[in-house]
């Protein structure tokens, strides 16, 4: 019985999920939209090629090499800049603006970014409202936050705040910033949020099986989901919860290590191969046992070949 999913989308994880990982990721899976790593605004229009950087696939439509469409988010305090930027990316391709009021880095908070938003409801709303308002009715609005930044206590004002400015689409990490990404995921606060408002609302926080997407559905009583870290430990996750696909095997993973081990080193990040490999195997071992074997015998080594040789060995 496949599970009742409406729509899955892959999250924005600075540093993490970037093209490279994004388009590896939608070649394997029914992703319905990915979400890019933010883009700080301060005070200024960005220049063109800070969207091309951070987000290349708006050379090619928006889309990944799978079809999949993109969504730029942006971060910033500035409603005016914001809505300007969030013109120039709808310009340049972007399906939609992602707004980002649920990041914790404490770097972000302390420039009064992401999170320590959640504690202004009001700036919230002018911000969401002049995006909404610079747009085409056809350009979705999406904006993701967490459920509070200490406690819980303004998520309905926030929430509320986000619905008037008239969003489209509501992301909520099932944990406040406080709680960062310590298990559990409150997702039956998302469902209390259901009873009350009207927008649509996507789940998301500790999804690494097809039974937590089913419990997750159940209990924020919504058909959309987003995955982050749930999809870096089992990489066909979307498939096994959209298409009840079976869980990749190791032999395939490996195959897929050795693809991510040439498409990263022909990008601009090349020098950074080896530990962003090593990033990844950390949320693998979750999965695959096989993973920590793998970690251990390469994460002193540097060169491509000689891990390359390494994953071999242990295929």
């Amino acid at each position: 019985m496949k599970l009742p999913v409406k729509q899955i989308i892959l999250a924005p994880m600075e540093g993490v999920l970037d093209p490279l990982m994004r388009d590896l990721m939608t070649s394997i899976n029914p992703f319905d939209l990915c979400i890019t790593e933010f883009v700080r605004v301060v005070d200024a229009l960005l220049p063109k090629q800070v969207f091309y950087r951070l987000c290349p696939e708006l050379y090619h439509h928006g889309i990944t090499n799978a079809g999949t469409p993109i969504r730029l988010q942006l971060l910033g305090q500035d409603a005016n800049w914001i809505a300007e930027n969030a013109v120039r990316a709808i310009e340049l391709g972007s399906h939609g603006i992602d707004l980002n009021f649920g990041c914790p880095a404490k770097t972000v908070n302390k420039s009064k970014g992401g999170a320590i938003l959640l504690k202004s409801p009001e700036t919230i709303y002018k911000i969401v409202a002049n995006v909404r308002n610079s747009l085409e009715k056809s350009q979705q609005v999406s904006v993701k936050i967490r459920l509070g930044f200490n406690d819980t206590s303004l998520l309905n004002e926030v929430v509320d705040a986000i619905e008037q400015a008239n969003a489209d689409l509501l992301t909520i990490h099932a944990r406040t910033k406080k709680q960062g990404y310590q298990p559990p995921a409150y997702w039956h606060l998302i469902g209390n949020l259901q009873q009350r408002h009207s927008i649509e609302m996507v789940a998301n926080g500790e999804i690494w099986s097809a039974d937590d997407a089913l419990t997750c559905m159940k209990q924020a009583r919504t058909n959309n989901i987003m995955l982050g870290r749930g999809v870096l430990a089992l990489p066909n996750l979307a498939a096994v919860i959209k298409q009840q696909a079976l869980p990749m095997s190791w032999q395939k993973l490996c195959f897929l290590l050795k693809q991510y081990c040439e498409l990263e080193l022909q990008g601009d990040k090349s020098f950074y191969f080896s530990s962003r490999l090593k990033q990844w195997l950390r949320y693998l071992k979750l999965q695959y046992p096989q993973a920590n074997q793998l970690f251990t015998s390469i994460k002193t080594l540097k060169s491509k070949q000689e891990i390359v040789k390494i994953i071999d060995q242990l295929t």
